[in-house]
């Protein structure tokens, strides 16, 4: 099988008018950031020069796939396989993506060669937007020429040895070359890709039962009798294959990038709902603030009216005071200077006058307490209405509680049931007998029974913060206890109070029937505490007959009220054989 050579100008087509492939193509490190230097491919298909990949901090990893990983490169691809086992293996991470390399066993130099990268970044320095490109041959002088046939970009002394009819270079003779400047609108001046095993051919084959490409003294060597054809022949069906991988990967590039479409929308939409919802926040925030401002300055207000009102009364009591002591010390010293100083007549003749305004003043009411106190308290859970529209809370209160305006309220006041909780209210109201509006106040309650009056009975105060408060407590024993309710150590209103405390409540053994006929199932022997009876030697009670209360009752006590306590006792005019009976 012999190749068909074709010139290098029969496969270098030519870019579009205006496309500028070195400004599109990969040609700078992503590390370094300058134009590639033997840039290799990473299975992640990021490419970085070599040295910069020698430069990353290599880490130690447990190959579990065999020998070879799945790397591609140059050298591994001619290694042979080795059995799976647990192997130690030398990684790095992408710079760029992070995912991790499993190195082959050459390292950084045995992986792929990025050729794609090394053609643009020729073209790139040829129209001298990089470096100037360095002769192959001799790697010292700038490049003038290309030789079409060899690929080799050559300065103009090695292009003229290329050309010499010498002996040496008579193989290379009849070379063509093309000027540098010719080559600036071609899309692929890459040099030839040499055999690794033998650097001295091109890989021009490709070794169907190997999977790589190979050169002729690979076909004659180690993949002799593989089935082979030129790389030319076989592109066809291996660039059809990649074709449908990526016919296959391109609708989830769609898909993600649809999916990213989507996710940015909502984070735009997100944003935007979050700083609409904090928009709504800072108004509600600062109308209100403005509530509480206002509220807060209602309640100074407020404070400094109650000031005002409470110290004018205290002036008002002053001055009034005062003038009272100013006469009564007046009429005082008169009447001792004319009692130690005055005549039998003196005193006799002005004692009308003494006694009718001493007697005048005694009668003079006054109080020698202040007429105002200095109770006032602030409750900030108190709910003090609305403000701007917003709830708000803080109320001043100077009402002070009068126990003897309290009111106790409950139905468990003066009876309860023993082992049972029982609970009344206490409502606080001030001298004006109006309710007080707030809690707070130093409740103290006793429950003692009369005839143990060492062990008190354990209570509960819950303070209702409206001004009343629940007061509950569970009596061990039935008897006669006496209950103190005391505000500032008073009795309230009521206090102290006894309480009957009576057995717990008994359930109805019996059965609530509107007679013995029905609940017993027609039972001729069935008995009732009613005590009525039936005609034809039934012992119970009947509808319209004899002894029928005419209502639903209790069969066991005849009690009328289903919801009751049972009161029978066991004696004889209800035998306990016909509460078991009626009971079935």
């Amino acid at each position: 099988m012999s190749e068909n050579r074709k010139p290098l100008m029969g496969f270098m087509g030519k870019l579009p008018s205006g496309t500028a492939l070195g400004n599109s193509g990969k040609t700078h490190c992503p590390l370094c950031m300058g134009l590639f230097k033997v840039p290799r491919l990473l299975p992640c298909l990021h490419t970085v020069c070599t040295t910069c990949l020698e430069q990353l901090e290599p880490f130690s990893v447990v190959d579990i796939r065999g020998g070879d990983s799945d790397t591609s490169s140059e050298g591994s691809i001619f290694q042979e396989l080795k059995p799976r086992s647990l192997q130690p293996q030398i990684g790095i991470l992408c710079p760029v993506c992070d995912a991790q390399v499993d190195l082959p066993m050459g390292g950084v130099k045995a992986l792929t060669i990025d050729h794609l990268a090394v053609n643009d970044v020729m073209l790139e320095s040829l129209r001298g937007e990089g470096q100037g490109l360095v002769c192959d041959l001799c790697n010292d002088r700038e490049v003038e020429k290309r030789c079409q046939t060899c690929k080799a970009n050559l300065c103009h002394f090695c292009c003229q040895a290329h050309r010499s009819h010498s002996w040496r270079q008579k193989k290379t003779t009849y070379h063509t070359m093309v000027d540098l400047k010719d080559l600036k609108a071609y899309s692929r001046i890459g040099k030839p890709i040499l055999c690794p095993a033998h650097p001295a051919e091109e890989l021009r084959l490709f070794c169907e039962l190997c999977d790589q490409p190979v050169c002729r003294d690979c076909v004659v060597g180690e993949h002799r009798e593989h089935p082979y054809d030129f790389t030319s022949n076989v592109i066809h069906k291996h660039g059809d294959s990649v074709r449908e991988l990526l016919k296959d990967t391109q609708p989830h590039v769609e898909a993600l990038e649809e999916a990213l479409a989507q996710i940015k929308g909502t984070n735009s939409a997100l944003q935007e709902r979050v700083e609409a919802v904090a928009a709504d926040v800072r108004t509600f925030s600062e109308g209100y603030i403005k509530a509480i401002e206002e509220h807060r300055d209602k309640l100074l207000k407020q404070l400094e009216d109650i000031r005002v009102q409470k110290e004018n009364s205290l002036q008002l009591q002053k001055a009034q005071l005062e003038q009272l002591l100013a006469d009564m010390r007046t009429g005082v010293e008169f009447t001792q200077h004319l009692l130690t100083s005055g005549s039998d007549l003196e005193i006799l003749i002005t004692k009308g006058v003494v006694v009718e305004r001493l007697t005048k003043l005694n009668q003079v009411e006054y109080s020698v307490h202040p007429g105002v106190n200095n109770k006032i308290c602030f409750f900030p859970q108190g709910k003090a209405g609305l403000c701007r529209g917003y709830e708000v809370y803080g109320t001043i209160n100077t009402k002070e509680v009068d126990p003897t305006k309290c009111v106790l309220q409950g139905e468990d006041l003066h009876r309860a049931r023993e082992k049972q909780p029982a609970t009344f209210t206490l409502l606080c109201k001030d001298a004006a007998g109006d309710s007080m509006g707030r809690g707070g106040d130093n409740i103290q309650v006793a429950v003692v029974p009369k005839d143990k009056k060492d062990s008190p009975v354990r209570t509960m105060v819950h303070d209702n913060k409206d001004g009343t408060y629940y007061i509950s407590y569970t009596p061990k024993e039935a008897g006669v206890y006496t209950v103190w309710v005391c505000i500032k150590e008073q009795h309230v209103q009521g206090s102290p109070f006894t309480v009957t405390v009576r057995k717990r409540h008994r359930p109805h053994p019996g059965v609530f029937h509107c007679c013995t006929l029905c609940s017993s199932g027609g039972q001729k022997t069935a008995h009732c505490a009613c005590g009525g009876t039936m005609p034809g030697g039934y012992l119970g009670c009947g509808h319209g007959h004899k002894g029928h209360p005419g209502r639903p009752h209790w069969s066991c006590c005849g009690k009328f009220t289903e919801k009751s306590e049972c009161m029978w006792t066991g004696g004889q005019g209800a035998p306990r054989s016909l509460l078991r009976t009626v009971a079935l």
